[in-house]
């Protein structure tokens, strides 16, 4: 199940239902609160609630009464992790969601131990990155129009190693066009990083920035302007969510409703939008592999390892904890050690 993405319809109403039963609209409740309180995403905060829901409806008694999870514990847990991984036959990344959402719930919310955890864990498969050649990502880039925001997108991408969302969340605040580099903030793990600012992405993105002023200055103009702020700075600037500074380098086509707050806000594009417009490219490219916008990130990674970059440098561009993580690059690299020469080639 992916992390970021709405609950769907179905799964709304269901969880509606267990918010409207006896037990659970102060349970959920206090699932949410604690998520916001530990600054946890509101795409996270969906996927843990929907678990929740999942695992309390799994659990209920023969005549359709729902659980309290204080009264259910580690058998019960590995019993559905079980059932994800035999029946469901999910995906351990999926799995490994589910487990997440209820270890949180236990130890976080109810600050109970769910003891020892026996179920069936599904295996994760040890897949080798998709990554382009040279030649490929120039093909790319040259179906998208001159000047068009997909191009910009993939040579952002391609050039700096940032993830989609990342890219996405990018705020004028965080583009340094004297020391030619962006600042990455809050990536994966709530780490902050420095990325090179690729030469040829400038122009573009001062480009960029001037169509986003004119579109919040129309904003103001039209009684919006605000921008949603992360932890407490909106209340301790508030008037910081009105400033330019703060906006979002590429900001969504409509003005939205803030899910948590009921705020109307123009929030950054979405992430589905973009990986619609790469795949587009990536067609009129002619490229016959599964290219998404991970996969300029893994060709980011790799050319580097190539053209003789430190492990321990990419390690940091990419922001990895481990440095085991980036070593999955050396597995596609052409030379080095991982790097044979067929037999059949010396006859």
């Amino acid at each position: 199940m992916n992390s970021g993405s709405p609950l769907h319809p179905e799964r709304q109403n269901q969880t509606q239902s267990v918010v409207n039963s006896p037990q659970s609209p102060k349970l959920l409740t206090q699932v949410r609160n604690k998520m916001r309180l530990l600054h946890y995403s509101i795409r996270t905060e969906s996927a843990y609630v929907d678990w929740i829901v999942r695992f309390l409806r799994f659990h209920r008694t023969a005549d359709g009464n729902w659980q309290h999870p204080s009264s259910l514990g580690g058998p019960h847990i590995s019993e559905f992790l079980t059932h994800l991984a035999v029946e469901r036959q999910v995906s351990a990344s999926t799995q490994n969601q589910a487990l997440c959402a209820l270890v949180f719930l236990y130890r976080q919310v109810l600050e109970l131990d769910p003891g020892r955890l026996d179920g069936v864990r599904a295996k994760g498969p040890e897949r080798i990155p998709v990554v382009l050649s040279h030649d490929e990502v120039r093909r790319i880039l040259e179906a998208c129009p001159s000047g068009s925001l997909v191009r910009l997108f993939c040579e952002l991408f391609y050039g700096t190693g940032m993830r989609l969302l990342e890219v996405c969340r990018l705020r004028i605040k965080d583009i340094d066009f004297q020391r030619r580099q962006i600042l990455v903030r809050d990536g994966k793990g709530e780490k902050d990083r420095v990325v090179p600012f690729p030469d040829r992405c400038l122009e573009p993105m001062r480009q960029q920035i001037e169509r986003t002023r004119e579109l919040h200055q129309s904003d103001l103009a039209a009684g919006y302007g605000s921008v949603w702020l992360p932890y407490a700075i909106a209340e301790k600037y508030p008037a910081a969510a009105r400033e330019f500074l703060w906006q979002f380098v590429f900001p969504a086509g409509r003005i939205s409703t803030d899910p948590r707050s009921g705020a109307f806000r123009r929030h950054h594009v979405h992430e589905n939008s973009v990986q619609k417009l790469v795949r587009a490219a990536v067609l009129r490219a002619g490229i016959d592999k599964k290219v998404s916008c991970h996969t300029f990130r893994h060709s980011f990674a790799t050319h580097l390892l190539e053209s003789g970059a430190d492990i321990r440098t990419v390690q940091e561009l990419l922001g990895h904890s481990d440095v085991s993580t980036t070593m999955i690059y050396t597995h596609v690299l052409q030379q080095g050690p991982m790097g044979v020469r067929s037999p059949l080639d010396r006859l």
